[in-house]
């Protein structure tokens, strides 16, 4: 077995987040709906890019990259797979991820398609109005999978948001099959009900083959995955199918399947939920990094359900307290038990 360097190694949308407040009337002018997510191309970007006000955050974004954000913060050895374009946002969404330790090397895209972004347009009621442009990060393939990259992770995590692309689909399966080369975990998560509800039969597929260990989803995406509106069916169907399913429940915590045992822990109180965008995304990081880390699954769901406690007081799906700080405060740092054994 390869020695680790990373505790979780995550693939994925690479997309620049890029927010900017704007004046009454410019969402209309515009011809966008108020507070919908619109998939745009590259003319459309490059001209609402150059409309927003001097005052925009970027950040970079991209589920699984938010994913391996929040391991950094937990205090965890991170890395990122995910393709940019040689641009000045392929630079900013690099340097972001540099400064708060998750490691970044993809290969840029040269003479293609432009870097990612998601550019989300902020009306005076606070009213978010998106306009994805996928762009670069559609274009992951194989060439972008490193052997020994992956079999130098501890688990590598791979998310449901970037299963449209075929060679995309192929980056993951060889993905998995390096890191089960090196007796490593491979985990995978739903990302959204209309992924599955696209790709219902491949995901399944990727579990029941175990080309994936662990699964994560939201209670809608499992009940989905399995056709039902029974959670409890859904969890029976998906116990035996995974080696280890992790379920996030909103205000009512979150559960993880193994082995046929069913853990359950509540969510962590917060003030007020502010912004749930991130939470599943930083579900993942402090359950993977526990599980990386060999503690128990119950010390894997309350690590998870307090890093997105964390998240969801406040906009935006990046930590803005330092979550190793906070884990510890809580009681969560203990020793490896190697619950999966």
């Amino acid at each position: 077995m390869t020695q680790t360097r990373f505790d979780v190694l995550t693939i994925g949308n690479a997309i620049v987040d890029i927010i900017a407040p704007v004046e009454p009337g410019f969402i209309a002018r515009e011809g966008m709906s108020e507070g919908i997510m619109h998939l745009i191309d590259t003319d459309r970007a490059e001209d609402l890019y150059a409309k927003m006000p001097a005052q925009r955050q970027q950040i970079s974004g991209g589920s699984a990259a938010n994913t391996a954000a929040g391991v950094a913060s937990l205090g965890g050895r991170a890395a990122f797979v995910g393709k940019v374009a040689d641009d000045a946002l392929g630079d900013d969404f690099a340097r972001d991820l540099e400064a708060i330790g998750v490691h970044y090397d993809t290969t840029r895209l040269k003479g293609g398609a432009l870097t990612a972004r998601s550019m989300i347009f902020l009306s005076e009621d606070g009213e978010r109005t998106m306009n994805t442009y996928l762009g670069a990060c559609h274009e992951l393939t194989e060439r972008d999978i490193d052997a020994d990259r992956i079999g130098s992770a501890a688990i590598t995590y791979m998310e449901g948001f970037l299963w449209d692309p075929v060679e995309a689909k192929k980056a993951f399966v060889l993905a998995a099959h390096y890191a089960h080369k090196h007796e490593r975990a491979a985990a995978f998560t739903l990302s959204d009900p209309f992924c599955v509800d696209r790709y219902r039969a491949e995901f399944l597929d990727l579990i029941r083959s175990k080309t994936v260990d662990y699964v994560f989803a939201n209670v809608n995406e499992v009940k989905s995955l399995y056709q039902t509106d029974d959670l409890g069916t859904a969890i029976r169907e998906i116990a035996k199918d995974a080696e280890v399913a992790a379920i996030t429940m909103g205000a009512d915590g979150a559960m993880a399947v193994c082995n046929g045992e069913v853990i359950s822990v509540p969510a962590f109180p917060v003030d007020k939920v502010v912004d749930a965008t991130g939470a599943g995304d930083l579900f993942a990081s402090g359950f993977l990094l526990a599980l990386a880390r060999g503690q128990s699954l119950d010390q894997a769901l309350r690590t998870g359900c307090l890093a997105a406690s964390e998240i969801i007081s406040h906009i935006g799906a990046r930590p803005q307290l330092d979550l190793a700080d906070l884990s510890r405060q809580h009681g969560l740092t203990g020793q490896a038990v190697s619950p999966l054994n």
